[in-house]
């Protein structure tokens, strides 16, 4: 039997007069668990409040994909709670250890909030500590389910100009080696300066050139009218260099003169060693852009975490949009035109760290999301008295008018279950708030536009 002692012991019912929690206590059932028996399951109607007296409880569940166990100990309340809009119980209880709770039906919490509204004030408190402890929790997983996503587009984009580069560096020692070889059977034939200063000229020619590599069919023509040029004087197996150098656009015609001063044989050695000289610069561009590109993709990510800058500073809008989009290239280049309209004149904001690239990105991959991968995706800056105003739009479906007053509500989401928390928009509006400024959308078939107004930093003086 429980006694009133032990209720008082329990925080929330301390002070409590004893005609109440004697009422209390006369409404409640008394369960005995054993270790392993449990006392309420995810799914069942939500139709009691249980006080655990003794022993342990745990809480297991899925929520959004993703399953949750926590520990209820000695002295807590759980289950559903006055003023709850919790229809079905989220997750299931058993006893971890034999335990001694009440149990309150939720068909009597209006007698209950008659009768005892100091208990049902503290009741409310707990529920409101719960809601913004699940929040933060929600807050906190998709978090790590945007920088997972996020990171893993990021190593896909890193992985490619690297392995570019790995690949070309693999081609580059085998060059070197092919010019070496060159080098040696040139050696071995007496040269003439001439001869060698004719060698060197087209050599240095060659390897300057930076035209751009021309169509596959211009390419394959030019390969035919080298080969054919080399054949005619007797180099029957040179098609694979042929090919490298219609690659560089070297003309048949430029190769004339060496065949007009050296001998079949010296003209050969000069050929693959010009030919292996010409690679080796092709693969050292193909490095350098592959190794700049990773340079650029290291940078926009410290400028999108703001790594090694200072917390609160003058942030560029247009910067920081961009920014944001070379973190999301890897989703953008599936099928989605980005259409730029920024205003020449830098707009400043002050911000907080990285805040606003969580926004940016929000908008963004929901924009992509809803046009599934392929679209129009359109960024506009312009001034509004002493407001930014940032406009990010797309030609997806549009946002139905049922759905639209219910974007920014945390936990509101359209994507199905494991796919979304529901909390993205609503991050974006408090992040939006917390700079001072606001947000608004206006969206139908074809053309759905989010409009992001900011607080201009005062100029520097």
């Amino acid at each position: 039997m429980v006694d009133k002692s032990e209720l008082l012991r329990i925080p929330i019912f301390a002070d409590l007069p004893d005609n109440q929690l004697d009422w209390f206590i006369s409404q409640s059932q008394e369960l005995h668990l054993k270790a392993g028996e449990g006392y309420a399951r995810q799914g069942d109607p939500a139709n009691a409040m249980f006080v655990l007296l003794e022993g342990q409880l745990q809480g297991r569940g899925e929520i959004g994909g993703e399953t949750i166990i926590f520990t209820i100990s000695q002295g807590n309340v759980t289950g559903v709670l006055p003023f709850s809009r919790m229809k079905q119980f989220t997750v299931s209880g058993r006893a971890e250890a034999d335990s001694r709770i009440l149990r309150f039906p939720a068909s009597l919490f209006p007698e209950l909030i008659q009768k005892m509204p100091e208990l049902t004030q503290r009741l409310v408190g707990l529920m409101s500590d719960r809601i913004r402890e699940t929040t933060r929790m929600e807050q906190q997983r998709d978090r790590l389910a945007s920088l997972g996503k996020l990171s893993a587009g990021l190593a896909h984009e890193l992985n490619n100009p690297a392995s570019a580069a790995k690949r070309a560096a693999g081609q580059l020692r085998d060059m070197l080696i092919r010019i070496r070889d060159a080098s040696h059977e040139l050696g071995r034939h007496n040269l003439t300066s001439a001869e060698r200063a004719e060698i060197e000229k087209l050599e240095a020619s060659f390897v300057q050139q930076n035209q751009h590599p021309p169509d596959a069919l211009t390419t394959s023509d030019l390969e035919e009218q080298i080969d054919s040029l080399l054949r005619s004087h007797g180099q029957n197996d040179l098609w694979q260099l042929a090919a490298d150098l219609a690659r560089k656009c070297v003309q048949p015609a430029e190769l004339e003169s060496l065949f007009a001063t050296l001998d079949p044989a010296t003209a050969r050695a000069a050929l693959v060693r010009i030919a292996a000289s010409v690679e080796v610069a092709n693969l050292l561009n193909e490095i350098e852009s592959s190794t700049s590109r990773i340079s650029d993709l290291v940078l926009a990510i410290k400028e999108y975490t703001y790594m090694d800058q200072a917390p609160v500073q003058n942030v560029d809008i247009v910067k920081s949009l961009e920014t944001t989009l070379t973190i999301l290239n890897h989703k953008l280049k599936r099928g989605v035109v980005v259409q730029r309209d920024y205003q020449k004149i830098p707009f400043l904001v002050n911000s907080f760290g990285s805040e606003l690239n969580q926004v940016w990105t929000n908008i963004i991959d929901n924009a992509i999301d809803a046009m599934g991968g392929k679209g129009e995706l359109r960024l506009r800056t312009y001034r509004d008295d002493g407001c930014v105003v940032v406009e990010i739009g797309d030609n997806g479906p549009g946002i139905s008018p049922q759905v639209q007053p219910h974007i920014f509500e945390p936990f509101f989401t359209t994507k199905a279950v494991g796919e979304g928390t529901g909390l993205g928009l609503d991050t974006v509006q408090r992040i939006v708030k917390k700079h001072r400024g606001s947000i608004q959308v206006d969206s139908r078939p074809g053309n759905t536009r989010f409009q992001v107004f900011l607080p201009l930093a005062d100029n520097p003086t």
